[in-house]
């Protein structure tokens, strides 16, 4: 039997349907061509993962990754990024003296999934859950940074950063925003990579201007490089 058909012919199709939207958004005429299934089958499978929640749709449409996948992975304790997250996380915070998150990209939107919150002082206060922008902001940089000219393309419409901005990321490896997501607030980002090194989230440290400046990558740009540096290794790794 071939090690990539089951036999169960509805759960191969179904699995394949999930591994193509682990490189991201997705139509269903992009689906149907990468899948290589018809396209009523693929859309009545598409819709059946949404209804269990495995699948999702973004602002646009297209199909992503559903919470549930997340639910599923983090119950079999089988999310290593986030294991080792929490200790990066505050590391990284004792290290600068700031606030440190860390984002995954859901779709048209970053979401938290972890942070270390400065002990005192002034914040910036991102909860875990919190959905943001990925038009503004030094996460929202990384996380498109590095994906398809296709996918910048379209990222970058109405963006408060631009594509000379992101090749500028690609040539360091990291990213720095001021007032972009938030007035008053600055923030420096870098990426986590995972097998084939695929993007999978950034990682950044946030506060406000008054104590980062305007050129927070300075202060801190070694400092959250690094620590994404250690959580990819880990990833790749374990």
């Amino acid at each position: 039997m071939d090690k990539k058909n089951s036999g169960v012919g509805v759960l191969d199709k179904a699995v394949a349907i999930l591994s193509t939207l682990e490189s991201g958004p997705h139509s269903l005429a992009e689906l149907v061509a990468a899948t290589g299934i018809a396209r009523p089958t693929a859309h009545r499978l598409a819709v059946a993962l949404e209804f269990h929640r495995l699948v999702a749709r973004d602002l646009s449409g297209r199909f992503i990754l559903g919470l549930r996948s997340g639910e599923l992975a983090a119950a079999a304790g089988e999310d290593r990024l986030l294991a080792a997250a929490a200790p990066a996380l505050a590391a990284l915070r004792d290290a600068t003296g700031e606030s440190a998150q860390l984002y995954r990209r859901q779709g048209d939107v970053r979401i938290c999934v972890a942070v270390a919150e400065r002990l005192s002082g002034l914040r910036d206060s991102v909860p875990v859950g919190a959905a943001l922008t990925m038009q503004a902001g030094s996460g929202a940089q990384i996380l498109l940074a590095w994906e398809d000219s296709e996918r910048i393309h379209r990222g970058l419409t109405n963006a408060r950063f631009t594509a000379a901005q992101l090749a500028a990321v690609r040539r360091r490896g990291w990213a720095q925003s001021v007032g972009e997501r938030e007035a008053g607030v600055a923030s420096v980002s870098a990426p986590v990579r995972g097998p084939n090194n695929r993007v999978i989230a950034a990682v950044g440290i946030s506060g406000p201007m008054e104590r980062l400046g305007r050129q927070p990558g300075r202060l801190h740009a070694a400092s959250v490089a690094a620590t994404a540096a250690r959580l990819s290794e880990y990833i790749k790794n374990s």
